[in-house]
């Protein structure tokens, strides 16, 4: 059994940051590019910020314990408003720049949010709609919605907060809501010692060292970027490096060269699809069969996406294709894959570090978590990273526990070596026409083994078989047909012939449209909503049958 949360000691994140300032207060740590130029904040030139922001808090009149909700995109002031927030004694609410005009007004207004940081913003339409300066609104120094306090206003005319709030380990630092792909979100209170023990044990999990050089571009609002990133470089004191736009990621990624990168499985699969439109993948594995000549496509390819001074690569989030972790493995990235929840502050299994035998599975338990697995396979967790409510939502809360134990909704299997496989969700797995169940996750997972495949959700509710519904990777959508139905149906037929008779598909329809969080078809951590793809695909669906590859314009019935 593990430590109880009693015997352990763990900082709070103000704690470690004031440490780096007594011990590298002169020493760079964030980096913000801003019209191609590099802002940097050394250790000492954050906290001074973060002391003068939560300064400006207290001007308007907040009181501890008061909300206060960041709707930015990732920077560095991101980081010094949360800081900042921690010491005015304040709750954190991050809300995901992509949320729409009803998420957002149900987020401030069930957080009851005081005041409101806004800044880099893909589309300002939801954040100008909401935000009617009925609470204020504090503008990072980007282009961004109207707002009534000017970031750099507060950095030149305040007087930096001389006692920060001395939060404790079960005090509330955070008001997290999820990402779910049903209904309003859930607000779990993150308490300064789950976040704490997060920290610690991503940091020790990871091996993050002082030396190491992060990059902070998936969104901030989503509980692995706050811990594993955030929380860890902090933890670490490690340098972290910011992304201009979407257009500079690569080039911004050159200039931090990171030694520690982490993405999710939906850009890793964009990141593979890109070497596949310079290099179709058949000529590349002849290529990496070649000695010395692949260990040289390998480097330039890994060149090219700025990740040759990687030492450590992680995909979390949702679950990734093990054939997409082998092709990667291939070019000398060994991308160790973890599992974690909003409610369990995030990382919490892993497989680091790194063993190939592993591939496939979710790792092990960070040594603060226990894990157990229910009758029907569900895990369950408990430990220093659990939460222990929904705000304001105490049903929620009691549906979700079982004596103590938090009920994940994932189920999984474990193995012999003490690592863990997602099988998929509880709530995911669909009956068929034949009263029979199946998980769609796996099945997925071997459909995403075609490298021309870029997203896949198996459907089949009421169907008699279940339909795989696909988006072609983007520099083959306009290409000839059929090489790709083809391509599509010798994995059709590889893959039904590993499945049991109620599994085994009854065709591939190939979308027109990728899916996205801008069309609501994607959750902001870039995972499937699988009820509005349903909606989505139900008519074209009937006409799928017999073992065979449809496009969607193929199943228009007149």
């Amino acid at each position: 059994m593990n430590n109880t949360k009693q015997e352990r000691h763990y900082q709070t994140p103000l704690q470690e940051l004031a440490r780096h300032v007594r011990e590298r207060g002169d020493e760079a740590y964030l980096h913000q590019p801003v019209n191609r130029q590099l802002t940097v904040w050394t250790w000492q030139q954050v906290d001074e910020d973060a002391r003068k922001i939560a300064q400006g808090l207290k001007s308007l009149g907040l009181s501890p314990g008061d909300r206060v909700a960041i709707f930015a995109k990732n920077s560095a002031e991101w980081f010094i408003a949360d800081w900042a927030i921690m010491m005015a004694g304040m709750v954190s609410v991050p809300i995901y720049a992509t949320a729409g005009e009803s998420t957002l007004q149900y987020i401030l207004d069930h957080s009851e949010a005081k005041a409101i940081f806004v800044g880099k913003l893909d589309d300002k339409t939801a954040g100008s709609q909401v935000f009617d300066g009925s609470i204020p609104r504090i503008g990072f120094p980007y282009d961004t919605v109207e707002h009534d306090i000017r970031w750099q206003d507060w950095i030149s005319q305040q007087t930096p907060l001389a006692d920060v709030a001395e939060a404790g380990l079960d005090d509330i630092m955070s008001i997290v809501y999820t990402s779910g792909s049903t209904g309003n979100p859930k607000g779990v209170v993150l308490k300064f010692g789950q976040y704490a023990a997060a920290a610690t044990a991503n940091r020790s999990v990871i091996n993050l060292r002082p030396d190491d050089r992060t990059v902070s571009y998936l969104p901030l609002a989503h509980i692995t970027e706050r811990t594993v990133i955030q929380g860890t470089s902090l933890y670490a004191g490690g340098p972290v490096y910011f992304v201009e736009s979407l257009d500079t990621f690569v080039d911004d990624l050159k200039v931090a060269q990171p030694t520690a990168f982490l993405s999710v499985p939906r850009l890793w699969v964009r990141f593979q699809a890109g070497v596949h439109e310079k290099m179709p993948e058949q000529k590349l594995q002849k290529l990496l069969r070649i000695p010395l000549l692949g260990k040289l496509v390998a480097k330039k390819i890994r060149q090219g996406l700025g990740l040759n001074s990687v030492r450590i690569f992680g995909s979390g989030s949702a679950p990734i294709s093990p054939s997409t972790l082998h092709w990667y493995y291939r070019l000398g990235i060994p991308i160790c894959e973890a599992w974690g929840m909003t409610e369990t502050a995030g990382l919490s299994t892993t497989n680091m570090p790194f063993r190939e035998d592993r591939l496939g599975t979710i790792g092990v338990p960070i040594d603060c978590l226990d894990i157990r697995l229910s009758e029907q396979g569900e895990m369950q967790v408990r430990g220093d990273t659990v939460f222990e409510a929904y705000y304001k939502n105490p049903e929620a809360t009691a549906d979700s526990f079982e004596d103590g134990w938090f009920k994940t909704g994932d189920k999984a299997i474990k193995n012999p070596d003490g690592s863990y496989t997602i099988v998929g969700r509880l709530k995911e797995e669909f009956k068929t026409a034949k009263g029979k169940y199946v998980a769609p996750v796996p099945i997925e997972s071997q459909l995403a083994g075609n490298p021309d495949i870029e997203q896949v959700c198996l459907m089949g509710s009421g169907r008699t078989q279940p339909v795989a519904v696909v988006v072609m990777a983007e520099h083959l959508r306009k290409s000839d047909r059929e090489p790709l139905r083809a391509s599509l149906q010798h994995t059709l037929s590889a893959v039904n012939a590993g499945l049991e008779s109620h599994q085994r598909l009854d065709g591939i329809l190939v979308a027109d449209d990728l899916w996205s969080i801008e069309n609501g078809l994607l959750t902001p951590t870039l995972k499937l909503k699988r009820a509005d793809l349903e909606r989505q695909y139900q008519d074209r669906l009937a006409n799928v049958s017999a073992g065979k590859v449809f496009w969607e314009d193929e199943t228009v019935t007149g």
